[in-house]
């Protein structure tokens, strides 16, 4: 059972061009699922921010040339999803969004000890970054249909999902751990 103490929303690469150009085959339907996931969390950021809970946001740049290359066209963050005022983006290179990047700080400063986290791409950032969050001493609540990829080599997105659902939930690091919970379900 995780301890609720104050809680942050961390919206990871939600951007325009996140699933450009690499979706495969099943284009339609990528998008499609990906523009479901983005009005859930939505309705989440609504939700957290009637609560008052603090949103920031994790914005990838991708090196010149890459879909997500700061000034292009996929770089910015989707209009369903856009921070509002006052509301903090974190700039990233890697996958880890903690890593050489500012969010730890700016999580230190709102007193945050509970993240939960939605966006892009589950297998490397949401990933990567709800274990690291975890390690250096947050609780997680990942949102379950709040987090989307394209389809991978013989897995589809959907496998990818659930795979990395069943596998974050309960992962722990010392008192810290992750709770997989659907959007709707998530209590602010």
């Amino acid at each position: 059972m995780l301890r609720m103490g104050k809680t942050a929303v961390v919206v990871i690469d939600v951007q325009e061009g996140i699933l450009e150009g690499i979706a495969g085959a099943r284009v339609l339907e990528t998008e499609m699922a990906l523009d479901a996931m983005v009005w859930r969390i939505a309705e989440l950021l609504k939700r957290a921010r009637t609560a008052e809970v603090p949103v920031i946001y994790v914005q990838h740049e991708g090196a010149i040339g890459h879909r997500l290359e700061p000034g292009s066209s996929g770089f910015p963050i989707r209009e369903e999803v856009a921070p509002k005022r006052g509301e903090v983006v974190v700039h990233k290179r890697y996958c880890d969004a903690f890593f050489e990047t500012s969010l730890q700080e700016e999580l230190a400063k709102v007193g945050a000890e509970h993240l939960v986290i939605a966006g892009c791409m589950t297998q490397y950032c949401v990933d990567t970054s709800v274990r690291r969050a975890v390690s250096v001493g947050f609780d997680v609540t990942l949102v379950g249909d709040g987090h989307m990829t394209c389809d991978s080599g013989r897995l589809s997105f959907e496998q990818i999902v659930a795979h990395h659902n069943a596998v974050l939930d309960g992962f722990d690091a010392g008192a810290h751990a992750v709770s997989v919970v659907a959007a709707k379900d998530v209590q602010f």
